[in-house]
């Protein structure tokens, strides 16, 4: 790192000056996140190895996490990832504690009419994938809830994500910001109806 220091000063700067943008973008038309500090917004580039068999002691990539409250609350938000060949956006709530996860559910069983008209909706999905995030999913229903709930689709999850690849060309358009704040602004009610469930 010592190295490489002046390059890093210089790439943080520009992703701090980015994230400063976003937060302002998102603040038009989400007031939860319009008084958030950029700074508040940007992860560590240091990697927690305590329990990982990857001892890289830094982060290959930069993110930045614009939620209600700022990084550190437990609520649904904005995600950007920035990283040669592998950046993204998303959005959503990513592996609630056990608690918060259960009020997400039974706001989904209650209003599942709702929430299903939220997932699919026709401008969302034209950013976003089609489908929430799979990768932590339950295998039988939670405690509570039976096979033939109407939402049981959704009720397995762990996570309420929805992701949308960047290739490094439009990373590096002049049009970046406008697409993910457009796209982001897609996510607002499914991050309103995440909230709403934890508050």
């Amino acid at each position: 790192m010592d190295d490489h220091r002046n390059n890093y000063e210089i790439a943080r700067a520009d992703f701090l000056r980015l994230t400063e943008n976003l937060v302002k973008g998102i603040g038009l038309f989400d007031q939860s996140i319009a008084e958030l500090k950029p700074s508040s917004c940007i992860f560590r580039q240091n990697r927690d190895i305590r329990f990982s068999k990857d001892k890289s002691p830094y982060k290959t990539a930069m993110g930045a996490y614009m939620n209600k409250g700022g990084k550190k609350n437990p609520t649904a938000g904005y995600y950007f990832h920035l990283e040669p060949g592998n950046s993204f956006i998303a959005g959503g709530l990513w592996m609630p504690e056990s608690s918060l996860l259960a009020k997400v559910r039974q706001e989904i069983d209650y209003n599942a009419e709702e929430w299903r008209s939220i997932v699919n909706d026709k401008h969302c999905r034209k950013y976003f994938n089609k489908e929430l995030d799979q990768s932590q999913k339950l295998i039988r229903p939670p405690k509570g809830y039976s096979e033939d709930n109407p939402a049981i689709e959704f009720l397995l999850l762990k996570s309420f994500i929805r992701t949308m690849p960047l290739e490094d060309k439009e990373v590096l358009s002049m049009k970046q910001t406008r697409i993910i704040l457009s796209a982001f602004q897609s996510l607002k009610p499914m991050i309103d109806f995440l909230n709403r469930a934890m508050d």
